[in-house]
């Protein structure tokens, strides 16, 4: 027989938060994958029942279950100013580079696709700046929350 340990996925540390930058991507980036799985069923529906054109609906609404994410990251956070300034950093960054990514697509793919891949844009940006500026504002902050200790 084999010994296996069974470490709890996705890790989290002491104060709810997801301990590390893998952890926050695949969670983030599987709430992604499940609400585009959602959204092309929904447009499959909606073109078979002849109300819309299949690819008409916008790929942002994607981002439901990362935002939700987001939000209860922000909650584990505990309080502090620099964790709503690492939220506005984030959103700010993820949402220009999303922008700029689903404005660049809109021109070959539909709206589904192009907003799909603003959607991606957004959560990684929004993961990286969340992950270390929360990180890096907490310790400067002196609160001790430094992340994987």
């Amino acid at each position: 027989m084999t010994d296996t340990r069974s470490a709890r996925r996705p890790r989290r540390d002491a104060d709810g938060r997801l301990a590390t930058i893998a952890d926050l991507v695949g969670v983030a980036l599987a709430g992604l994958v499940t609400g585009f799985a959602v959204l092309l069923v929904f447009e499959g529906a909606m073109s078979l029942a002849r109300l819309s054109e299949f690819g008409d609906s916008s790929g942002w609404l994607a981002l439901i279950l990362p935002v939700w994410l987001f939000t209860e990251e922000f909650r584990a956070a505990g309080f502090g100013a620099y964790r709503i300034v690492v939220a506005f950093l984030g959103a700010g960054f993820g949402v220009a580079t999303g922008m700029t990514l689903a404005g660049l697509a809109s021109g070959i793919f539909p709206s589904l696709i192009s907003g799909a891949i603003g959607a991606l844009a957004l959560t990684v940006v929004y993961c990286l700046v969340w992950f270390y500026g929360l990180r890096w504002l907490g310790h400067r902050a002196g609160t001790g929350r430094r992340g994987t200790e």
